[in-house]
């Protein structure tokens, strides 16, 4: 792939749930690669070959996906998710479907300072788009509109939220949803509570003066998190859920060993590790192995450490 310098990289593996076909035409492993351009890439893995991805949303959207560097896939890699480029008034995403490669459907929010993260609803039915201004909107891929919006509370320049733990009374069978902001506070809610339910949509928010189905998931405009944890002062760039809802890893890179450990449900900070000579540097990147097990921490210094987790 020459003259493109990459910039997200990700396997797409199909799930036993996923709708992607797995005949002989389509490759069911392969590596999507993206960079700074109008355009991504697709590497098979079992042929060999690579496959380049243009023209991939409608006309009257590629101004606001000048770019396709930033990706998200589903957690049964049904669908892709680029984040679209335009910042003045809002910010939008733009979901392709992994079998096709053609663009599904997109889902624009009106937050001041742009777009700031999103994620994958579990089921990946959806996803969760937060704008800089602490506003989360609760997006259905399958039924192509949001379903709710509600405010994070004491929002100061959000900058990414992220999604863990398994619940299927829960909205997208997610239970657990953590918001970070330049502030250095990570607000971690409970959405076992928002289950579907017939309320009005004066607490979903989906509309005014209307009834909401019985499908739409009751979220207060304004929730109270669970807990707001504090122990980081600078601006929160990373947010991972162990796989199994246990433990999430928060961090910030501006700022040497910023990094935390908590414990899920009690919503706890662990305090014997890290300790003051633990040699995490800046922290760029952060990953927790599939069982839970290990720890993987990079920084700026271009390595990485590898912790083992013991209960």
């Amino acid at each position: 792939m020459k003259n493109t310098p990459l910039h997200t990289v990700a396997f797409c593996t199909p799930t036993p749930t996923s709708t992607i076909p797995t005949d002989q035409d389509q490759d069911p492993t392969r590596v999507v690669l993206s960079s700074r351009r109008r355009y991504f890439h697709t590497w098979a893995l079992s042929t060999g070959s690579i496959t380049k991805t243009t023209r991939s949303v409608p006309a009257n959207s590629r101004h606001d996906l000048r770019s396709m560097e930033s990706f998200s896939l589903a957690p049964d890699s049904t669908y892709i998710a680029f984040r679209g480029t335009s910042k003045k008034g809002g910010g939008s995403v733009h979901i392709l479907s992994t079998a096709t490669m053609q663009w599904i459907s997109s889902c624009r929010i009106d937050s001041r300072g742009g777009l700031a993260s999103f994620a994958w609803w579990a089921d990946s039915t959806g996803l969760s788009i937060v704008g800089k201004n602490g506003e989360v909107s609760e997006y259905s891929v399958t039924m192509k509109r949001v379903l709710a919006r509600w405010h994070d509370e004491g929002a100061v320049g959000t900058t990414v939220i992220t999604l863990g733990g398994s619940s299927p009374q829960s909205l997208g069978c997610s239970r657990w949803v953590a918001i970070g902001s330049s502030s250095g506070i990570v607000n971690i809610y409970d959405r076992h509570s928002w289950s579907p339910t017939s309320t009005s949509a004066s607490t979903s928010t989906t509309s005014t003066n209307t009834t909401a189905p019985s499908s739409e998931p009751s979220i207060p405009l304004r929730p109270k998190p669970t807990r707001v944890l504090d122990q980081l002062t600078t601006p929160i760039s990373h947010l991972t859920f162990s796989s199994d809802g246990q433990m999430l890893v928060l961090s910030s890179r501006w700022k040497k060993n910023a990094l935390r450990l908590v414990h899920l449900p009690s919503c706890t900070v662990y305090r014997n590790w890290p300790t003051d000579k633990t040699p995490l540097g800046r922290v760029s990147a952060v990953a927790l192995s599939t069982d839970g097990a290990y720890l993987a921490v990079g920084n700026e210094q271009g390595k990485i450490r590898l912790w083992e987790i013991r209960d």
